[in-house]
């Protein structure tokens, strides 16, 4: 832990010479917690143990499935909203019980989207998951703020319970911006499919003959600069995904082919193979799904509909 901090302090420190400034420095600093594998103690347990959980099918509606993205963020809008509107009030006379129940609101509701939250963050990469358990450590912090200041309001020590509160703001706000950072700089829960329909061209490709594809195999091909999983089901009916797994790029072709559907091989995202549809593991987002047809020379040919 020395090591890390020791890190840190550096990244913070350090200009490199270029003159950057505090904001440049601080993502420096998050870099380097990322690039911490001693954090790797703490993570590779506590993902496991996150993996193990026996959720059965809820596991996907934390996951946020049925909405077609994470559910994480959605949710936490309720206590950092009820703990921002609560921060509000604290400085408007006469609201102290108003104010008291809106932190009470916060720590009650931080629970489930605290759930949705370490699943995901169970099914990221090593470095992702180091960002995120400073995440959880700043969001931990305040509710433990939050819940203390419910505890004294409502013991009649509103100047406390004021303090703390804003000691509490000051940590969601921390962690709320380690989570823009995992969403936006780090890509956490980002379809990693989405910009295939800009990059494939519009129109037929050819993919190559035929007699080339065993049924029942997944086949690595590419489309232009896209690569995509072809899997001959019968004699004249074929399937062709994008074959970087939209949950976290993962090679479909390397994965399982059974009943209908491919198996992303590092995260276990499971998707139908005639439409692309996701219906197992983390991934919220579908695959692209290729039309297919043979031209008069015995080729497969491909065509994405939302191509360009």
């Amino acid at each position: 832990m020395g090591t890390l901090i020791a890190r840190l302090t550096a990244a913070v420190r350090a200009d490199g010479g270029h003159g950057d400034g505090i904001c440049v420095r601080t993502l420096k600093a998050l870099d380097a917690v990322a690039d911490a594998e001693e954090l790797d103690a703490v993570t590779e347990p506590l993902g496991r143990a996150v993996r193990a959980l026996p959720l059965g099918r809820l596991r996907g509606l934390l996951h946020g499935r049925p909405l077609g993205h994470p559910l994480h963020p959605a949710l936490v809008q309720i206590p950092v909203g009820a703990w921002i509107s609560a921060g509000v009030l604290d400085l408007v006379p006469g609201s102290e019980r108003a104010a008291r129940r809106l932190v009470a609101v916060g720590v009650v509701t931080a629970a489930p989207a605290a759930w949705t939250g370490w699943v995901d963050w169970a099914e990221l990469h090593p470095r992702q998951m180091r960002t995120g358990l400073l995440h959880a450590a700043s969001i931990a912090a305040a509710v433990g703020l939050y819940g203390a200041s419910w505890a004294v309001r409502s013991r009649g020590r509103l100047g406390l319970g004021r303090t703390l509160g804003f000691a509490g703001l000051a940590a969601v706000g921390t962690g709320a911006a380690l989570g823009g950072h995992l969403a936006y700089r780090q890509a956490v829960g980002a379809n990693k499919t989405e910009s295939v329909a800009l990059v494939v061209t519009p129109g037929w490709h050819t993919l190559g003959s035929v007699e080339e594809f065993a049924t029942g195999e997944g086949v690595r091909r590419m489309v232009g600069e896209v690569p995509v999983l072809v899997v001959r089901e019968s004699h004249d009916v074929f399937h062709v995904l994008a074959d970087r797994c939209s949950h976290f790029s993962g090679p479909l072709s390397q994965g399982e082919i059974a009943d209908g559907c491919v198996t992303c091989p590092w995260h276990g995202c499971v998707f139908r193979l005639s439409d692309g549809w996701n219906v197992g593991g983390p991934a919220t987002a579908p695959q692209p799904a290729f039309a297919t047809r043979t031209d008069g020379h015995g080729n497969l040919q491909v065509r994405l509909p939302a191509a360009g």
